[in-house]
């Protein structure tokens, strides 16, 4: 038996699955303290229930935590960047464009050093472990235990990180270092953005895995407990701690897979509407599909793996102003709604009182709402179906119309019918999708890397991607037994001397418990 839990900014969201059923579900406020948010949310899911502590196998918990960390700059580690690149890629230096307080949060520790790779795999220049030395030894002067190390086209080979990182910790013991190579993609900014952020959230993966252990260790709960990645999957406690940033959109990735797994399909759009913003994305094979381009977090571009998605300031707690020009968000009420919305007693108008007045849905009491205009009501009602509409258009690449999967607690705002979009379909537990994907998620792996074909044959070099795809998932939980291959992706470098190639692979397993799958 399993739980899922996500953790969200408005509702922290549980469901108890066996097997293949659903045994339950639960929703509460989000708690500023996610430990005790989490406990709280499993007190009352089993006291609903007649579950015994001793069947829980599992605790799978999905959360905006570290999102948030880095986006409100909150608690960020001190953190150094090494780059292995002299004697070029001088002048476009790290941090470059990063926003000014994330820079000073950080302290702008940064380092260049001899090192790194051609596109072809050969040595650009030979690492230098004197000046690595010496460059780990003015990080400790300087008190910074949380280091990045990127390197030129480590993609292709990570040898010098992982030699970079040997010595660091020498110098510093204890120390916690990122490598670009085990978070990014190609592109060396990117990737050490990635690394570099990874390293700032660290600490703060420690301490909330800590403050998870110690609740479910007052809930007298002996079952191991994982972290959700943004694919989707899960992942052991240990690989969340050291890559906190691959938790990054795990919220809305668990609830497209959730949705997908309530609804049974393969292929089909997701919207799920929560109490502050509207995440609508792509189902693709069973996974979101994967954003192409590098993104944006907090102002800094990355090339992490992320979902695809289209996000929109519209929830169940949007507030919305009724006048001659009706607006609804993105400002909203939050976790506060079942305090401030109308249909509750509050007296703040929002997109819930909307749907209520509108017939749309049975929530609070309806006779709060009654008085509403029923001219600026509709107008209201008529914004935010086009809202919706206009979210779910963007993501759609072609003229084929995909099924439409309502989820998440503020789905009571959408029309059972919408011009321009497929078929509807709202399960069951669809305001716990997020939960639900959470508990039957899988684990995952992925790997990257260029090849040359000239010098390595096609086949030696998927066989060797595919590997590298099997050894992250099993180091993030999964039972090596049950790995198989998910995907596999060739791209063309054709600048590139040679037969240059990207290949990508993904697999996936089912989590290992107690010696068994």
């Amino acid at each position: 038996m399993r739980l899922g839990i996500d953790v969200g900014g408005t509702n922290t969201d549980i469901a108890i699955i066996d097997g293949d059923r659903i045994m339950g579900a639960h929703k509460t406020a989000t708690q500023e303290n996610p430990g005790a948010g989490v406990k709280a949310v499993i007190e009352n899911a089993l006291s609903q229930t007649e579950i015994s502590r001793d069947d829980i196998d599992a605790v799978v918990i999905g959360t905006t935590h570290f999102t948030n960390a880095f986006v409100e700059r909150k608690k960020l580690a001190p953190s150094a960047i090494l780059r292995l690149c002299l004697p070029s890629n001088q002048d476009l230096k790290p941090m470059l464009d990063w926003p000014s307080e994330l820079k000073q949060a950080l302290g702008e520790h940064i380092y260049l050093a001899h090192g790194g790779y051609e596109i072809d795999g050969r040595e650009a220049a030979p690492m230098d472990e004197i000046q690595i030395r010496k460059i780990a030894r003015d990080m400790r002067k300087k008190g910074v235990r949380n280091v990045a190390v990127s390197s030129i086209f480590s993609t292709i080979k990570d040898d010098m990180e992982i030699a970079a990182r040997d010595l660091i910790i020498e110098e510093i013991p204890g120390a916690s270092v990122s490598l670009s190579s085990r978070l990014g993609g190609l592109g060396l900014i990117d990737r050490e953005n990635a690394a570099l952020i990874n390293a700032s959230l660290r600490d703060i993966g420690q301490i909330l895995a800590n403050t998870i252990i110690v609740a479910l260790r007052e809930l007298r709960i002996s079952a191991p407990f994982y972290f959700s990645q943004n694919d989707g999957a899960l992942m052991s406690v240990k690989y969340a701690v050291r890559h906190p940033a691959l938790t990054f959109s795990s919220g809305a990735a668990n609830s497209i897979r959730g949705a997908a797994r309530l609804a049974d399909f393969d292929n089909a759009i997701v919207v799920d509407i929560g109490g502050t913003t509207t995440d609508v994305g792509v189902l693709k094979d069973g996974f979101p599909r994967e954003l192409s381009l590098p993104g944006e977090l907090g102002g800094v571009r990355t090339n992490l793996r992320m979902p695809d998605l289209y996000s929109i300031g519209l929830g169940g707690g949007s507030i919305v102003q009724l006048s001659e020009t009706v607006k609804v968000g993105p400002q909203s009420v939050g976790h506060q709604l079942e305090k401030k919305a109308l249909v509750f007693g509050g007296d703040v108008i929002t997109a819930t009182d909307i749907a209520v007045a509108a017939g749309r849905a049975k929530v609070g009491d309806p006779s709060l709402v009654a008085n509403l205009p029923a001219k600026d009501v509709a107008k209201a009602d008529q914004l935010i179906q086009q809202m919706i509409a206009d979210a779910i258009d963007r993501v759609r690449t072609s003229s084929e119309l995909l099924p439409v999967i309502f989820a998440g607690g503020g789905r009571i705002l959408a029309a059972q019918k919408m011009r321009g979009v497929g078929e509807v379909f709202v399960p069951d537990y669809a305001d716990v999708a997020n939960a639900v994907g959470a508990a039957f998620a899988q684990v995952s792996g992925a790997a990257e890397r260029i090849y040359d074909y000239n010098r390595i044959a096609r086949d030696d070099a998927i066989i060797d991607v595919k590997s590298k795809a099997r050894d992250e998932a099993a180091q993030a939980g999964a039972d090596p037994s049950t790995i198989r291959d998910v995907e596999v992706e060739e791209t063309a470098l054709p600048y590139a001397t040679g037969r240059m190639m990207r290949v990508r692979a993904k697999v996936l397993g089912e989590l290992l418990i107690n010696g068994h799958a």
